[in-house]
């Protein structure tokens, strides 16, 4: 098939939220385009799209429908043929895509770690009890009551700079963000420190980009395949099918992280009670090209020992 490359005057129309992490991450994805097929950055037109998500920053994404938020005015766009390729963080993607549209394209992943951000103190420890910590993630505050239930935890949503604004504030004292937003937009002057990974397990997929496109679109299809990252993509494999067997959501607290050693792939998972009272966790260890069935085999065994109403809100 002859590859139909764009150009100033046919761009290939990248879809993104508005934020300045959603707009460096298709900054990336252009640049790495337009270098894969020695093309000036003028072939690629980056068109924003406001998500319901974005708009919506005063309630707790569970009471308003999850992770779908932050992608259906983009998907819905591309469905359309108003954008080409829309260019997502990972973390936010639920793990079914509408039907007419395939996410099969990853850049190299970022750093997956948790920050913790606070002015006045270099880790959980160092809070005295009773601080307020700011967290608009299940994950991250149930992660926070089971190390430390004698901190209180409030609702921070917003984007990056939102989040480090209400800190400035005084809202709360601490808050937590991904390692890989700060790197990538070079934000070396917030007073982070990266949580290991033993210690906080990160969401499923944290630090990952992804790609998504029209099924029936061979000639971006094509296009993509060049930037495409396979040690990524073979690592958000396990991590997306132990997150989908899960029947993970905005709503549940679940943790996960495959690594890749020469042609071994291990996988930890995590899930928890959304009050922080309890977790379960485990760790599986296979070929690579297992990593789907790890990931699933894995999540049956965490659901196996998990009471009934173990993620119930109290």
């Amino acid at each position: 098939m002859t590859l139909n490359l764009p150009s100033p005057a046919q761009p290939l129309m990248i879809g993104t939220r508005g934020s300045p992490l959603a707009l460096a991450q298709a900054h990336e994805t252009r640049e790495r385009l337009a270098k894969a097929f020695d093309l000036p950055f003028e072939a690629f037109t980056i068109v924003v799209i406001k998500t319901t998500g974005d708009k919506i920053i005063d309630r707790p994404l569970k009471e308003i429908g999850g992770k779908g938020l932050f992608t259906r005015e983009i998907e819905a766009d591309m469905l359309s043929g108003k954008i080409d390729i829309a260019v997502h963080s990972m973390k936010d993607m639920p793990t079914l895509q509408p039907e007419g549209l395939v996410l099969d394209t990853y850049l190299p992943r970022e750093d997956v770690r948790d920050a913790f951000i606070s002015p006045t103190a270099k880790g959980l420890t160092e809070l005295p009890a009773g601080t307020v910590v700011g967290t608009s993630s299940l994950r991250r505050r149930a992660q926070l009551m089971l190390k430390r239930p004698d901190l209180e935890v409030v609702e921070f949503r917003g984007n990056l700079q939102t989040r480090l604004m209400k800190l400035d504030q005084g809202v709360a004292a601490a808050t937590f963000l991904a390692m890989a937003g700060l790197n990538r937009l070079r934000m070396d002057e917030v007073p982070a420190t990266a949580i290991e990974t033993d210690v906080m397990l990160p969401a499923v997929a944290q630090g990952a980009i992804g790609i998504e496109r029209r099924v029936d679109d061979t000639n971006v299809a094509q296009m993509l395949a060049a930037i495409h990252d396979a040690p990524t993509g073979q690592r958000l494999t396990a991590e997306r099918a132990f997150l989908l067997e899960l029947d993970g959501s905005c709503e549940t607290p679940i943790a996960g992280l495959a690594e890749l050693d020469g042609g071994t792939l291990h996988l930890r998972g995590e899930v928890l009670r959304p009050d922080g009272s309890e977790a379960i966790s485990d760790a599986m260890s296979c070929p690579i090209e297992d990593g789907a069935l790890v990931g699933k085999e894995m999540a049956r065994k965490l659901l196996s020992q998990a009471a009934p109403n173990f993620f119930d809100w109290r």
